[in-house]
């Protein structure tokens, strides 16, 4: 019985099986905060605030969004990458706001400021 246990948790008689040896291909699902992303000293020159507020996106699921940054649309999009990898979340940017999904209040004001952020505000 034992055998046959072992034979069906492996190889052909297990559909994942191949798929295990792609696990270290898939994106983490853990925060990656580096340094290049968020320095301990944040840099001089950032935006003076960011208002950071919850909404129900579509669906009805909750979204964090990040507004009042002033950044140029490239430099915006490179701030968001930063963040889903910091937060590990998908996120957008619709025009000058940042929309990454899920509840994230809590932990954005600590990223943005060691982005170089002044002052951020819940709105």
């Amino acid at each position: 019985m034992a055998k046959q246990k072992d034979e069906k948790t492996k190889g052909f008689n297990n559909p994942f099986a191949r798929l295990e040896g792609l696990r270290d291909t898939l994106p983490s699902t853990k925060p990656q905060v580096s340094r290049e992303d968020f320095p301990d000293e944040p840099p001089p020159h950032g935006p003076e605030r960011a208002v950071v507020r919850l909404e129900t996106g579509r669906g009805g699921s909750e979204v964090t969004v990040v507004e009042g940054l002033g950044l140029p649309a490239a430099e915006l999009q490179t701030w968001l990458q930063a963040l889903q990898r910091g937060l590990a979340c998908t996120g957008t940017a619709e025009g000058e706001r940042l929309v990454l999904r899920g509840d994230h209040r809590f932990k954005v004001p600590d990223l943005l400021l060691r982005r170089g952020v002044k002052r951020v505000v819940h709105g």
